[in-house]
């Protein structure tokens, strides 16, 4: 935490009607003392068991054990009782005392999202953890977390923080946008005060039906094998910690690679069990996953066993994304993610929609952000060699090594030389697949682009959200006489690329979303816009 001194509000900054006034120092709830020792309790089982076993289970030995739980929770009450925090005018300070004074402070005018969350043993205490998003850069990105606020509480914060920033978004402070902020999405020439007030809507609710979906995404699935080779991993490091022999588990091991029929079973029931623990634990994340409109803010709640709620300042969302991975398009379902300027961890707290249907998907982003581009222009037939060649040669070039290996040293290599055949072959349709997703397009207030096959991606994003171009060209990619071309954008990844497009079609198509920016590098000399080059 970095240390600040206490200052007064700046004078640049205008103490409207809508700052909140300062208030007395809080502390968080005392009930926090109750989950600060069980959350300490993983880091403090193996020194604990370590000084039982080294002591032989004697008194002394649980003596020790006492003193370094009874250490802990005091350390847990001192820094409960030497934090404190306070809104104060424009500001959010945290302030900690516990050797030195340090001071957080948090102008509310750069918050961009509010994250309240209550986990398990919170939500039965009835405190949540409130994490406040300032888009800063840094690996910690200069965010604030009350862990351990009553839920009345955190929702009294989350207005209070996110009504500042409306009223800091309408007086054009901190270099924002002033006045008014688009009404609908992609609607130019039409705005609507900031701080109108609007009542809170229910876009939609995930059916629980459709938690079904989830291991379509893949993203779960492994949880089995994820689970084994943990507790594996588990068992060792308490072995090795504990003192007790491990040669029990290296020849369980053994006597399991012994007896192969038994290993067999015991993968298929892993294999078996991958749609059911995904499903799992998809349903665990996305329970009643809940995307509103509440004052200008898209609100995202979801969880069963630790509800999550995330608000997004609509007036910073500058497009979305659309994911669909092989089985999610065989299906027809998809997920999709908002673009959002300043917001980090984006792919957690940005996320619009879990795995629905790809119809729903469309209607629900269209009217949370804005519609999608459906006709894209195609690539030119060199980005689909490039494709098939890149999916079938490297199969091909192992193929052919392991089949000399076989002719000089041994025909075992014949096998790997099968399977890498196996493979080229099936790189033939991955490659026309990977081709027939590539594509992008340009409305006039719009642009899109989109590639990928085992995860195929389109972004939209608004023209005005781009900040700049790069157009790369391999030595590969110039002797076929294509490109990339990348789009520079203050949001998300920060940047979205069309791959291996046309020389004049990449060009053309970034002097068609910014003339004026390509205009005294293009040879015709015309600050018009291009035509697109179909």
């Amino acid at each position: 935490m970095t240390g600040q001194d206490e200052a007064p509000p700046s004078p640049g900054i205008h103490q409207g009607p809508g700052a909140p006034l300062p208030g007395p120092p809080q502390r968080l709830s005392p009930k926090v003392l109750l989950t600060e020792p069980i959350r300490m309790l993983p880091s403090l089982f193996l020194p604990l068991a370590g000084v039982l076993f080294v002591g032989g289970f004697s008194p002394s030995s649980f003596l020790w054990a006492a003193l370094g739980v009874a250490g802990s929770v005091a350390y847990a009450v001192v820094r409960w009782a030497t934090f404190t925090y306070q809104v104060a005018g424009d500001r959010l300070e945290l302030t900690r005392a516990l050797v030195s004074r340090s001071v957080r402070t948090i102008p509310l005018e750069r918050v961009r999202g509010v994250d309240v969350s209550n986990p398990p043993l919170h939500r039965l205490l009835g405190i949540a953890v409130l994490k406040i998003d300032t888009g800063a850069g840094g690996e910690d990105k200069q965010e604030g977390e009350l862990d351990g606020v009553t839920v009345a509480e955190a929702e009294r914060l989350k207005a209070v923080l996110l009504r500042h920033a409306r009223a800091g978004a309408q007086t054009g402070e901190g270099g924002r946008d002033p006045v008014a902020v688009p009404a609908g999405p992609y609607q130019e020439g039409v705005s609507t005060p900031v701080d109108r007030p609007q009542a809170e809507r229910v876009l939609f609710v995930v059916p629980r039906r459709w938690l079904a979906y989830g291991p379509l995404s893949g993203a779960y699935l492994l949880t089995p094998f994820a689970l084994a080779a943990g507790a594996v991993g588990l068992a060792f490091q308490w072995g090795n910690e504990l003192r007790v022999d491990g040669r029990f588990l290296v020849g369980a091991g053994e006597w399991l690679w012994d007896h192969p029929v038994v290993l067999l079973v015991a993968l298929v029931l892993l294999v078996l069990a991958m749609p059911v623990a995904g499903g799992v634990m998809y349903a665990v994340f996305n329970w009643d996953f809940t995307l509103r409109v509440r004052e200008g803010y898209l609100v995202a709640g979801r969880g069963l066993l630790t509800r999550r709620s995330v608000s997004l300042e609509r007036r910073r969302v500058r497009g979305f994304e659309l994911v669909e991975g092989v089985a999610e398009r065989w299906a027809g379902v998809a997920r999709a993610w908002a673009v959002v300027t300043g917001l980090g961890d984006s792919q957690t707290r940005g996320q619009l929609l879990p795995v629905v249907p790809r119809s729903k998907a469309l209607d629900v982003v269209g009217e949370a952000v804005g519609p999608t581009i459906s006709r894209l222009r195609p690539h030119p037939p060199a980005a689909r060699r490039r494709r098939l060649f890149r999916a079938v040669f490297p199969w091909l070039v192992i193929a052919g090594c392991a089949g000399a290996a076989g002719l000089v040293w041994s025909p075992l290599w014949w096998g790997p030389a099968a399977v890498a055949l196996l493979l080229a072959a099936l790189g033939v349709p991955l490659g026309l697949d990977r081709y027939r997703s590539l594509g992008h397009a340009y409305d006039g207030a719009r642009l899109s682009v989109r590639s990928g096959s085992l995860r195929r991606s389109q972004v939209v994003i608004e023209e005005r959200a781009v900040v700049g171009w790069k157009l790369t060209q391999t030595p590969f990619q110039r002797q076929a006489r294509v490109l990339t071309v990348t789009a520079g954008v203050g949001a998300g990844s920060g940047g979205y690329s069309a791959f291996d497009v046309g020389e004049a079609q990449g060009v053309a198509f970034a002097a068609e979303v910014t003339p004026a920016w390509l205009a005294p590098f293009l040879l015709t000399g015309n600050s018009e816009r291009p035509k697109p080059v179909e």
